[in-house]
């Protein structure tokens, strides 16, 4: 049965989709089949695997709709055990189309319940905001990713995001639980970055990764090529960085 992951953070910028693709890419390269899904209506997932977003006839959208099968929703990606439920910006009206609609909490729960023992994980990428797409996804997961930018506000919304995670494992998900926090764009030269990482420590009482990503070039650029790290840059800090992260979140199902 596969492992459902849901990366969140109702602030914006701080990595969530970087983290859903190259986490997703280096699971993969770890022998792992993966389906990554785009929750976010910018779609940023979707480019960011080199699919063209603008001009796809299923998406997560219609999925929601009833509109297409979840076997209609998925795309192989150009990386082989890849798989990719692609967004565009139609997913933006979802929320007001679903409104009256019973169950709409549970609806990728429901679809996803048919597809997640082809996978060994499926990650999905949240908006950030915490709309009903955020708690479809977290009543479709068994963890939460919280990744935290290292800067000055990190904590700032953070205690929001735990109440909604409560909220959530309270009244429709019990199973739910919190994977974990990942520092990401860490600046080592900067004494702001370790005071961060060090305040959130002594303030979060849960899983926090070893792995911190750092401020990288050329995870800044892979996405405008449609690739994930490993392959725009395997040598690269970021690079190695995800795979790190992939090797614990491996090791943590293990445990």
């Amino acid at each position: 049965m596969g492992r459902i992951i849901a990366i969140a953070n109702q602030k914006g910028g701080v990595g969530k989709t970087t983290t859903a693709i190259n986490l997703s890419a280096c699971l993969v390269e770890r022998g792992k089949k993966v389906l990554t899904i785009d929750m976010d209506p910018q779609g940023n997932t979707t480019s960011g695997l080199g699919i063209e977003k603008d001009n796809l006839e299923n998406t997560i959208y219609e999925l929601m709709l009833g509109e297409c099968t979840i076997r209609e929703s998925i795309l192989q990606t150009e990386i082989e055990h890849l798989f990719l439920m692609p967004s565009n910006v139609n997913l933006a009206g979802a929320e007001i189309e679903l409104v009256g609609i019973n169950e709409k909490e549970y609806i990728l729960k429901n679809e996803i319940d048919y597809v997640k023992d082809d996978y060994d994980f499926i990650i999905i990428d949240c908006p950030p905001s915490l709309n009903m797409l955020t708690i479809n996804a977290m009543t479709t997961a068994n963890t939460v990713l919280v990744p935290i930018q290292c800067e000055y506000y990190a904590l700032e919304g953070l205690s929001q995001l735990m109440h909604t995670i409560a909220l959530v494992q309270e009244r429709l998900n019990s199973d739910l639980q919190m994977e974990g926090v990942v520092f990401t764009m860490y600046d080592a030269r900067t004494n702001l970055s370790l005071q961060v990482v060090e305040n959130v420590k002594s303030n979060l009482n849960t899983n926090i990764y070893k792995t911190i990503i750092p401020r990288n070039i050329r995870l800044a650029e892979a996405p405008s090529h449609g690739l994930p790290i490993n392959l725009y840059d395997g040598k690269s800090t970021g690079a190695e960085s995800y795979r790190l992260l992939a090797k614990e979140v491996i090791e943590r199902e293990e445990i």
